[in-house]
């Protein structure tokens, strides 16, 4: 299956970088190009892209706007979203993040790490190495949501299904939340699934950044 791509930045240079790279995979195709966040917006909804890589900072719309118009909370067919920076630090990243990106990407990043970003994507998965989750993060354990404002499923995770979002929160992948709890990682997808479906969350972003708005997790080592 092809994966559609859409780009989204305002420098050319780099989306004829961008777009060599993925040219010479058989798996990826680039669909449409789009120089700031109102033609991303306009151009994704037209093209239907499985995946947008969606530069941050963009005139006239930004990055983080455009994310929460193809991908935010409320949106019929999100597209999933992975946000370009140059600082993987950069303060627009959570906002990114929380607007219903499903993971970021440094621009300097070497092209298989882009291919393996845009195919991680597309299947569904998060884009967020551990150290960075963290970091990223650690905002939202001083900013508590008031429990009116948490997914009412939360009261319906069982206990084991918290100690997975637990996991996830700090970064750990399947494998790792697998090894760490000595269960089958078939088992750990199947606990992963069951807590977005009951939580109603599209990915493991939106899961990490509901299981610090609820204080499930805080500030701590990173895994990995």
């Amino acid at each position: 299956m092809t994966i559609r791509v859409l780009l989204a930045d305002d420098q050319e240079l780099v989306r004829t970088g961008f777009r060599l790279i993925l040219a010479s995979e058989p798996d990826i195709e680039v669909v449409g190009e789009a120089a700031d966040g109102r033609q991303a917006i306009d151009l994704a909804r037209r093209v239907g892209p499985d995946v947008v890589l969606m530069d941050i900072r963009m005139p006239n719309v930004d990055g983080v706007e455009a994310t929460r118009a193809l991908a935010g909370s409320g949106v019929q067919d999100p597209v999933k979203v992975v946000i370009l920076t140059t600082f993987d630090l950069d303060e627009y990243v959570v906002d990114a993040l929380a607007a219903g990106a499903s993971g970021f990407l440094l621009k300097d990043a070497p092209p298989e790490e882009l291919v393996r970003a845009i195919r991680v994507v597309a299947s569904g998965d998060a884009l967020l190495a551990p150290s960075v989750t963290r970091r990223l993060l650690d905002r939202f354990a001083a900013q508590r949501v008031p429990a009116s404002q948490l997914p009412p499923g939360l009261a319906d995770l069982t206990e084991r299904e918290l100690e997975v979002l637990r996991l996830v929160a700090r970064g750990l992948s399947n494998a790792e939340i697998a090894e760490t709890l000595v269960l089958g990682e078939t088992t750990v997808k199947t606990h992963v699934s069951r807590i977005l479906a009951k939580l109603d969350l599209r990915d493991r972003v939106q899961a990490v950044v509901v299981a610090y708005e609820a204080g499930l997790t805080g500030p701590g080592p990173a895994a990995g």
